[in-house]
């Protein structure tokens, strides 16, 4: 009974400023509010769209509302930067599973995906750009900043084959880093000893003043978090490349 007495006293609150809200379980129909012509129906399909991508639905339900929205003049660019834009609140993993499904409505020649595009499927965390420190990388790898407040994060990925050269991490005190794999698989090793296969969940902590390598195994992609370590006077030194020592298993 107070349960009542509160929806009620909520409802009247909203009388005024929306009506229709007020009454949406009761005698108001879904078609009533799909005609209220206080937005115009190409926004109504944006809408729906950035609601069924919030809530992480991309069955056939969202197929369908993408084409009404192709059908009342969202265009191609306009899709693009909504999905774009709702993804910065609603995160990578769902904007990555719409953006798949606006290309196919859109009529855009889908291309057999890159083999880049399809391991970025497989993680949760962006690919990013290709990493401006490739000087000390043999092959290709890429860096996407996750935070940058209280502990740098960054998510490296690393192309099959692709690793960093021989290298230490220097601080005057504390220092070091942390990986943690997050997809494919690859290699950690330190100097003078075996190297470690990395898997997702795989943790490597490197103390400061370790000389070390890691990346990707010759047959797969490879991606870690590097976690820097807070520490006093922190510099990397970077030595030779990593060749014979690679691990060919």
């Amino acid at each position: 009974m107070t349960k009542k007495i509160i929806q009620t006293a909520g409802r009247d609150q909203l009388e005024e400023f929306a009506p229709m809200f007020a009454h949406l379980n009761d005698d108001v129909l879904f078609g009533e509010v799909w005609n209220n012509e206080a937005i115009d129906i190409k926004t109504k399909c944006i809408i729906t769209v950035v609601s069924l991508m919030a809530s992480g639905i991309t069955d056939s339900s969202l197929n369908y509302h993408l084409q009404n929205a192709k059908n009342h003049d969202v265009t191609k660019e306009e899709i693009a930067a909504i999905i774009t834009h709702a993804t910065m609140y609603v995160g990578w993993p769902k904007g990555w599973a719409v953006f798949r499904l606006a290309k196919e409505i859109w009529n855009e020649e889908v291309e057999e995906y890159s083999e880049k595009d399809k391991y970025q499927n497989t993680i949760f965390f962006p690919i990013g750009e290709e990493n401006p420190y490739g000087d000390y990388f043999i092959g290709q790898s890429y860096l996407a900043p996750v935070s940058k407040e209280q502990i740098s994060i960054f998510n490296v990925t690393f192309e099959p084959g692709c690793r960093n050269n021989w290298h230490i991490h220097h601080a005057k005190s504390g220092g070091g880093q942390m990986l943690i794999c997050v997809g494919g698989r690859g290699y950690y090793q330190e100097w003078g000893k075996e190297p470690i296969e990395m898997l997702p969940g795989t943790v490597i902590h490197i103390p400061a003043g370790v000389k070390h390598w890691h990346g990707a195994a010759p047959d797969s992609w490879f991606s870690h978090l590097a976690i820097e370590i807070v520490g006093e006077e922190t510099s990397t030194e970077w030595l030779e490349k990593v060749e014979e020592d690679y691990p060919k298993q």
